[in-house]
């Protein structure tokens, strides 16, 4: 994974694939409570928000409707563009960037949001570590991620060497992610949701009508009773 260019690799799969393509079933539902948890960590005093791996822009979508300032940031161009087009405000700004070397000053922003983005990063220490640095201090950095995931390979037919499934690189809990930040001067936390079994089981034909606050208590009661969340939220505060 060395040799791996990552910036090219990521490049092409902007111009291959649509990540502004409407979601379906479990998977539309699933992306819906993540993003739910990571709005419910959000303080209202927020003003200026950076989207790290801006995806389908969900973050622009939700959070210029509020009249916060908000960086749709990607390491391709076609990503940011189409951000850009599809919820154009006075507010939203779009930016080609690599995320270990950010082009912002340090203490820039009132929250950073990296959903789903650093199970594809090849160093992701120093992933955090940047995104902190250009974090305001008394801020939060949120960082969603599968949580214990199994990744697995397949044989690649140009190369003929194994690689990873949907390009994840790693495989995250709470004892990796929380070694990812200067404990003199940071704090760190972490929620798990998402519970597998319940995602398995289809149960989003139902759940998908329950509100955020209801759903929220169902997953967790499910997960006392058999703790399989998919997903973790880690959230870093810079002291």
């Amino acid at each position: 994974m060395e040799n791996f260019n990552y910036s090219r690799h990521y490049n092409i799969d902007a111009k291959k694939f649509d990540y502004f393509g409407e979601r379906y079933a479990a998977t539309a539902h699933d992306e819906k409570r993540v993003h739910q948890f990571i709005i419910s960590q959000i303080s209202k005093e927020t003003e200026s928000i950076l989207d790290v791996g801006c995806g389908s822009a969900w973050v622009a979508e939700y959070f210029t409707k509020l009249n916060k300032k908000v960086i749709s940031l990607d390491i391709s161009k076609v990503n940011p563009l189409k951000a850009l087009n599809k919820f154009p405000s006075k507010n939203h700004f779009g930016i080609t960037a690599d995320s270990y070397l950010l082009p912002f000053y340090d203490n820039s922003f009132d929250c950073i949001i990296a959903s789903e983005i650093i199970e594809h990063t090849l160093y992701p220490d120093k992933f955090i570590e940047e995104l902190l640095r250009v974090l305001k201090p008394g801020h939060k950095l949120l960082v969603s991620t599968p949580y214990k995931e199994i990744i697995r390979y397949t044989l690649c037919i140009h190369c003929n060497e194994q690689t990873p499934m949907h390009a994840h690189l790693h495989s995250f809990d709470e004892l990796m992610l929380g070694s990812f930040y200067n404990k003199r001067q940071d704090s760190f936390s972490w929620i798990t949701f998402g519970n597998k079994g319940l995602i398995f089981l289809r149960t989003y034909k139902l759940l998908k009508y329950f509100s955020f606050p209801l759903w929220k208590i169902i997953d967790k009661l499910t997960n006392l009773i058999y703790n399989i969340p998919a997903h973790i939220l880690a959230i870093y505060k810079k002291e």
